[in-house]
Parts: structure tokens; C-alpha cells; sequence
């Protein structure tokens, strides 16, 4: 069979909100930026708290742009769609170029499927105009054959059906299994046998495509062309983020506390440092957002580098204690991962809207500095970078980043902490007793 090398690919995994679609989707980017691919993703699931399965409304997706040079966005139209079930090719094939592949699960395509996404024949390919070059399998069914020895139950099998998709588009794009099979080993080290069921399955997708060539003349490579020498990693928004604020806390000698109260899309940023007392991190999962970022400033006070997170409704609920930070001249780290609104609006999608609350919304004449993340991995150094600012000038920072930034990836460099500039806080030394006030100002007027 014939190998075609592409310059970049677009690959959008799909299915319903309990079919695994965003692990299966941050394996492939995984498995691509190990390689030395760039990527960009972007993670796209319903705000419904758990639409009926097989309906339209609850199809979950997540894309990958795959370069093998620099990628800048997630990419527009996918040159592969995977369609778990009915409602997932109905809702998705809009984003599916022209020429692009699509591979079902045929199984999922019964007259019942059909039914719930609202197809008014018995044949979804032709109602929907699709020309596309179609790989369809009976994918659940492979996969309960597959696992037929592994004593799992019904249910449990099927979760694996995710995996056998994974497999198949491996196989399309000629990756190496084993980076999958290390990063299923460690997410389930718990748990050993269903690492292993999803090694079986994704090695059984990729023989599946291996052997029958499943209705397609030719598979892909999309080399690494580009790439500064180190060591890379598929790093989320969020992650690095929580990155930036140690590497800064590490680089000012200082202690890391987080105050927070856990709320969409900022909640990851806590788990992530909870992870790391080692590095004397501590984090407070607190009773609400006031109390999250009152008792940051209570660390601040108390000499340690100080960050809140929250959303944009939780910004609303901060800004008292925001307020007594500016007043009192406290190093704070404010970090609004913004949703979209007004109110509780949509936790799940992603809405900059949030820069004239960030600006003003205060009481009284309260400014602070705000910055902003460009994209996942420009996070670890707009945190590291507004932690130095507020760190080294007093001052509360506030620090903006969304929901697309923060749940998407990319091919992340390891830095070098010695690359980054000194982090000194203008502390009170003995020799300044009874000469310093932090208001002291000079003949012109100014603050020193």
C-alpha cells in the first residue's frame, strides 16, 4: 500500500459524551507530539449536564491539527472524521472537507440510532450527500470479540470501543503503538487489566486496518520537518499554567498557596498543583470564591507567592477581596480561565468577554495589570511573567486565559528554569526599619 507524506492533517474524533472521545483524541495528539509533530487541539463538548445518548445534542468531540511544521490553530475542516454513532455523523460531518475519511461503527447505525438523530431513512450516508471515502466497521461488535476472554462485563467492553477507533486511525496515519500503550499503562496503573483490555483493542484496530486495508488506497506520514533539538511534551493549557506559578515560586525562593474554589474551566489548574507539595505548593479547596481569594491574600500577607483561580462568575465574587489586595499593595495572582456568560452561562465553551471586568470591575480606582494567554503553551510563561509583576512591583495581577486555551494542547518544549529572568521582590530589610512605609513617596510626588 501506498504511503502519501502530508505537510498537516486535521483528525476530529466523535462520538457520544460517554465514548471516550477525548481520551482517544488526547492519545493521538500524545502519540503526534512525542514524534515532533506540532499540534493544537481543541476539546469540544456539550453544556448539558448528560444529554440521552444517541442524541444530537450530546455528541462530544474533539479535534487535532497534526503539522509537521508549525500549526497555529485547531484547524477549520478535518481531513479525518471519526462518527461513533448516528447522531455524532449527522451533528459532525459539517466540519469533514470534501475529500476527507470517515469511519463509523456500523453497529451504532441500527434503526434505533438512527431514530434518536433524526434521520429520515434507513441510509445516513446517501441522505446526507456523503462522497467521502467511508470505512465502516462493525466496531462494538470487533471489540466484544476481542475481549471476549477478559471477564469484563458488557458494559465494560464496550468502553473500550474508543480505542479500537484509535487503532484504526494510528494504523491511517502510520504511528507507533508503544507511546499509546505506555500512556495507557500509566493513566490505569491502578487498575492493570483494563490498561491491558485497551492495548488489546487498540492493537486489534490497528491490525484491522493493517489487514484489510480497510476501503482506502493509501495510508499517511506526516513528518517532523522543523523542530529546535530538546525534549517535548502534549501539554493542556491548564498544566502549564500551574507549571508557570512553581517555576516562579521555585525562581523567588518563595512558597506557592492557591485559594480556590473548584469551578469550570479553572478547576484543573487546582488538581494539578495539589499534585505537588513536594515543591511547596500548598492548596486550599475553599467554601466558596470569596473565601478562595481572601485566603490568598492572607498568604500573600504573609509572604508567599499568592494566586486565586476562578472563572468569570467567580471574578465577580472576588472583587472585594481584589479591592482590599490594591489597597493594601499585595502581590496577587488573579486567574480567570473565562466561559462563556452572562451569569453561569455555558461552562463548557470557551468566551473572551471577560477584559472590561478584568479592567474595572472595582469599586472606586482600582487598576491592576492584566495579561493574557495566547495559547496552551504560552501559559507556563504568562504565569511565570505575571507572578514576577506582581511579585516585584505589589501589585495584584490579573491573568486571562478561556476555556479553548485551557482545555486545548500543543507540542510543548521542556524549558530550562536558568533561561528565565530573576524574580526579586523589593523585600523590607533590618536596615530600613524606621525609615520605610510602603505609601512613603518621593519630592515628586510619585510612589517609590
Amino acid at each position: 500500500m501506498e504511503v502519501k507524506d502530508l505537510n498537516q492533517v486535521v483528525v476530529r474524533f466523535s462520538g457520544d459524551s460517554g465514548d471516550g472521545m477525548q481520551l482517544a483524541g488526547n492519545i493521538f495528539s500524545t502519540v503526534s507530539a512525542t514524534v515532533g509533530n506540532d499540534i493544537c487541539t481543541f476539546p469540544d463538548y456539550p453544556a448539558d449536564i448528560r444529554a440521552p445518548q444517541g442524541s444530537l445534542t450530546g455528541v462530544s468531540g474533539f479535534q487535532v491539527h497534526v503539522g509537521a511544521e508549525r500549526v497555529y490553530t485547531p484547524g477549520d475542516q478535518c481531513d479525518v472524521l471519526v462518527a461513533m454513532n448516528a447522531a455524532a455523523l449527522k451533528t459532525q460531518y459539517k466540519y469533514a472537507k470534501p475529500t476527507a475519511c470517515i469511519i463509523i461503527d456500523t453497529d451504532c447505525f441500527q434503526a434505533k440510532d438512527l431514530e434518536k438523530a433524526a434521520f429520515a431513512t434507513d441510509n445516513p450516508i446517501e441522505e446526507l450527500g456523503i462522497k467521502n471515502d467511508v470505512i465502516a466497521a462493525p466496531i462494538s461488535q470487533m471489540v466484544k470479540d476481542c475481549l471476549a476472554d477478559s471477564g469484563m462485563d458488557n458494559k465494560a467492553v464496550l468502553k473500550c470501543r474508543n480505542m479500537f477507533a484509535l487503532g484504526l486511525v494510528c494504523w491511517l496515519f502510520n504511528r507507533d503503538l508503544e507511546i499509546a500503550f505506555a500512556m495507557l499503562r500509566e493513566k490505569f496503573a491502578k487498575k492493570p487489566a483494563v490498561a491491558e483490555a485497551n492495548i488489546k483493542v487498540i492493537q486489534a484496530g490497528y491490525d484491522y486496518g493493517a489487514n484489510t486495508h480497510a476501503s482506502v488506497a493509501h495510508t499517511y506520514k506526516v513528518e517532523t520537518k522543523t523542530k529546535k533539538p530538546g525534549k517535548y511534551m502534549d501539554i493542556m493549557g491548564n498544566k502549564a499554567t500551574a507549571y508557570g506559578f512553581i517555576a516562579a515560586a521555585e525562581k523567588a525562593g518563595m512558597r506557592l498557596f492557591l485559594g480556590s474554589y473548584p469551578i469550570t474551566p479553572a478547576t484543573d489548574v487546582l488538581h494539578e498543583l495539589s499534585k505537588h507539595k513536594s515543591l511547596g505548593v500548598t492548596t486550599v479547596q475553599c467554601e466558596d470564591e470569596i473565601a478562595g481569594c481572601a485566603s490568598s491574600v492572607g498568604a500573600a500577607f504573609a509572604g508567599a507567592l499568592a494566586v486565586t483561580s476562578t472563572s468569570g462568575p467567580g471574578v465577580c465574587l472576588k472583587s472585594e477581596a481584589m479591592n482590599l489586595a490594591v489597597i493594601t499593595e499585595l502581590p496577587l495572582v488573579v486567574l480567570n480561565v473565562q466561559r462563556g456568560g452572562p451569569s453561569t452561562g455555558l461552562p463548557t465553551k470557551s468566551e473572551q468577554t471577560d477584559l472590561l471586568q478584568a479592567l474595572f470591575g472595582r469599586n472606586g480606582e482600582s487598576p491592576m495589570p492584566v495579561m493574557a494567554a495566547v495559547s496552551p503553551t504560552d501559559c507556563l510563561d504568562a504565569a511565570y511573567y505575571a507572578s514576577k509583576m506582581a511579585l516585584e512591583h505589589m501589585t495584584p495581577v490579573v491573568l486571562l486565559t478561556d476555556a479553548f486555551v485551557a482545555n486545548g494542547s500543543g507540542a510543548f518544549k521542556l524549558p530550562d528554569l536558568n533561561d528565565y529572568p530573576a524574580i526579586k521582590p523589593p523585600y523590607v530589610t533590618p536596615e530600613m526599619a524606621g525609615n520605610y512605609t510602603p505609601y512613603i513617596r518621593n519630592e515628586e510626588n510619585q510612589v517609590r
